[in-house]
């Protein structure tokens, strides 16, 4: 059985004029709901099966095995701004997030699960590759 959680993202000081976008599916882009200097916010949908053991997230915004899934942010030439001189793609994880905190959104205990992560990586570019240290928080 399939549900349907929100999910957040926060890109917390993005780098300035660098286009960000969440990708969904291959090819698609999600826009930032709200963006400002301070943050871009991403709102979407995410599908999970709890059948199993672990939660197994699905549908066009979960990328890579089932065993290892992720969301992508894009900057750059990867986000559609096509005369950028960055390309590059944030992955964030999925499977720390937990069974007992989808159930909380489910049960409507919470509005949403979510996370943060800083926009400028430690060589000033966008942030990119695998996001070290993000912690997936329910929201009530």
């Amino acid at each position: 059985m399939k549900d349907e959680i929100p999910i957040r993202i926060i890109v917390e000081n993005p780098l300035e004029g660098v286009s960000m976008q969440v990708q969904r599916g291959k090819n698609d882009l999600l826009a930032p709901r709200e963006a400002t200097k301070k943050a871009l916010i991403f709102d979407f949908e995410i599908s999970v099966d709890l059948s199993g053991n672990v939660p197994n997230f699905l549908g066009k915004y979960a990328q890579g095995p089932k065993d290892a899934r992720f969301v992508y942010v894009n900057s750059g030439t990867y986000a559609g701004h096509t005369h950028s001189c960055w390309g590059r793609r944030a992955k964030l994880s999925l499977m720390s997030i937990s069974g007992k905190q989808i159930k909380e959104v489910l049960d409507g205990k919470a509005s949403r699960i979510e996370t943060s992560f800083p926009g400028i990586g430690r060589d000033g570019g966008p942030t990119c590759a695998s996001v070290k240290g993000i912690e997936w928080k329910v929201v009530k």
